[in-house]
């Protein structure tokens, strides 16, 4: 019994199983935004946020195990990650290959079932550009400073991909504006986490933007691209329409990412992992159960 816990606490850690509490509430948002205009129901059925659910942690997965596998030299020679599942041997490559393979026919299955179960043939149509441009991310930081932005372009994803798998016929403005508070919040979280890795990235020739302008322009991008994001939630309130609840939330959030970003400063970076797990956690369950009570109670239709 203590090898298999063992056993999957090294996966979860390889795949960061925890971190889905920072894209999956957003995608859950969506569910329910989307769900007020199925007929007669006015909400998600069951099924459908399961579907969303299982897809979601296996697209991750996809995107998760891809990354260490493309970067298990660079995160051996990176004292900061040299302890991770791969570089560390404490799983092997092709055990890592076939998780990756695992993980991906259980995304396109999902995106399958919407097809059979609902008569949405969108998601399984997309299900392949979806995991390639997931994957893409990983080469990124080899040829451009911006990839921040394109990890928060992934990620953001999830809304917008929620909303035309539960109804794509009113796909429109609210998806894309939450996409994009997504995009800026993860862009954001991570330029302050790259911090860390200013030194092993430089010493790679790798591109990260606290390693290409410094570790004080890069927290005043960040600190910008949370602004956004508050901006952004709030536009999202008025064109749905939300009401007082998620209102709410959008004032919890513009004062957990002002603490996050108050945290890390120039000298001192010691308060990152806090900043990252703890205020993100918070950002992302906080909006996503305050936003789901306002759909749900507030402004049902």
């Amino acid at each position: 019994m203590g090898t298999v816990v063992q056993s999957a606490r090294t996966w979860a850690d390889m795949v960061k199983l925890s971190h889905s509490v920072f894209a999956l509430p957003f995608a859950v948002m969506a569910t329910f935004m989307a769900g007020r205009n199925i007929e007669g129901l006015h909400r998600p059925r069951w099924g459908q946020l399961a579907l969303i659910v299982i897809c979601m942690i296996a697209a991750r997965s996809v995107a998760m195990t891809f990354n260490r596998i493309v970067d298990a030299a660079i995160d051996a020679r990176n004292p900061r990650t040299a302890g991770r599942p791969l570089p560390s041997g404490k799983l092997g490559a092709r055990a890592a290959m076939m998780f990756l393979f695992v993980a991906s026919a259980v995304f396109v299955g999902g995106c399958y079932c919407f097809d059979r179960l609902y008569d949405n043939t969108w998601p399984v149509l997309l299900a392949g550009p979806v995991l390639l441009y997931l994957c893409g991310y990983s080469y990124t930081k080899r040829f451009t400073r911006w990839s921040h932005f394109y990890l928060g372009s992934a990620i953001g994803l999830s809304p917008v991909a929620a909303w035309i798998a539960i109804h794509p016929q009113s796909i429109g403005w609210p998806a894309v504006t939450l996409t994009g508070a997504v995009m800026f919040w993860i862009a954001g979280f991570d330029v302050i986490y790259a911090c860390q890795d200013v030194a092993c990235d430089r010493a790679e020739g790798l591109f990260s933007i606290p390693s290409r302008m410094g570790v004080a322009r890069a927290l005043s991008i960040a600190r910008g691209c949370h602004l956004l994001v508050v901006v952004l939630l709030g536009l999202l309130a008025w064109i749905t329409p939300l009401g007082w609840v998620f209102l709410v939330g959008v004032g919890m959030v513009a004062v957990l990412l002002a603490v996050e970003n108050s945290l890390v400063k120039p000298d001192d970076l010691s308060k990152v992992n806090l900043a990252f797990f703890t205020m993100n956690g918070l950002v992302s369950v906080g909006l996503g159960v305050l936003a789901v009570i306002d759909v749900l109670v507030v402004t049902p239709r």
